[in-house]
C-alpha cells in the first residue's frame, strides 16, 4: 500500500486536536474512521485490548498492527490469537527482518541485555515503521498518566518522524476507566495484567512489579530505559 498524497495532514492534526480535546474516545475513532477509512490502522501489544475492542465496533475490520518480537510471554500471543478469531478487526503481524537467531548470530546472544535500545529498534520500531508504510493515520493505547514521557499526549498530534497523523482516543483515560470499560464490555485481557505486571512487553525486559512501585517499573528494571522508541 503507498502512502496517500493527501496535503496538509500536520494541519488537519492540530485542527482535529482542538475540536476533539474533550471528546469521548468512540468519538474521536468515529472521527478517524470517516476521515482515513482504510488508511487508518490501530497498534495493539495484545494487553488489555480495550483499544482494539473500541476500533472494533467503531470501524469493523481495521487492520490491528502486532509486533510479533520473537521475545514474547506466551499469554501476549495467546491474546493476540484470541483478538484475531473473536474480534471483528484484521490482525496484521509484523515480524523483525531477522529472526532472534539472525540476530544472535550477528550480535551475540542476549542483546536486549546488553544494548537494550538497539534491540528495540531492530525488533520493534523498525517493523512498525515498514507497518505503517502504507497508512496516513494510526491508533495508539496512549495515555497521559501512564508516564511522566505521556502526559503531554495528544488526542490527535503529527508524527513527524513518520509523516503521518497519530491518534490516542485514550490519551485522557485512568486506568479505572480502563478497568470499567473493560468489566462492561467483557473485554479480553492478557491473563498476566492479573498476574502482577500491569503493563507488558518482551519477556526478557519485563518483570512483575512490586507493591508501592509505579505501573511501569517491571519494564526494564535497573536500566534506567523507559520507552521502546515506539512514540519517540
Amino acid at each position: 500500500m503507498t502512502r496517500s498524497s493527501t496535503p496538509d495532514l500536520a494541519e488537519l492534526a492540530g485542527q482535529a486536536d482542538r475540536r476533539l480535546a474533550e471528546a469521548s474516545a468512540e468519538e474521536v475513532l468515529e472521527w478517524a474512521a470517516s476521515t482515513f477509512g482504510e488508511r487508518l490502522c490501530v497498534a495493539s501489544s495484545m494487553a488489555d485490548t480495550v483499544l482494539v475492542h473500541l476500533a472494533s465496533r467503531v470501524a469493523p475490520g481495521i487492520d490491528v498492527l502486532f509486533l510479533d518480537t520473537g521475545y514474547h510471554f506466551a499469554e501476549t500471543i495467546g491474546t493476540r490469537d484470541a483478538v484475531a478469531d473473536f474480534m471483528d478487526v484484521t490482525v496484521v503481524n509484523m515480524l523483525p527482518l531477522q529472526s532472534v537467531a539472525e540476530q544472535d548470530a550477528r550480535y551475540g546472544p542476549k542483546l536486549h541485555d546488553r544494548d537494550p535500545d538497539l534491540c528495540c529498534a531492530l525488533r520493534k520500531v523498525e517493523p512498525l515503521d515498514r507497518g505503517l508504510a502504507g497508512y496516513d493515520a494510526w491508533v495508539t493505547g496512549l495515555r497521559r498518566e501512564d508516564s511522566p514521557t505521556r502526559a503531554d499526549t495528544p488526542v490527535v498530534g503529527w508524527d513527524a518522524k513518520r509523516d503521518m497523523v497519530k491518534i490516542s482516543p485514550l490519551a485522557r483515560w485512568t486506568q479505572s476507566d480502563v478497568d470499567s470499560y473493560a468489566a462492561e464490555h467483557g473485554v479480553l485481557l492478557n491473563p498476566l495484567l492479573a498476574a502482577g505486571y500491569p503493563t507488558v512487553g518482551c519477556a526478557p525486559c519485563t518483570r512483575q512489579v512490586q507493591p508501592g512501585e509505579h505501573a511501569r517499573a517491571g519494564r526494564w528494571a535497573g536500566l534506567g530505559k523507559t520507552e521502546c522508541g515506539l512514540h519517540t
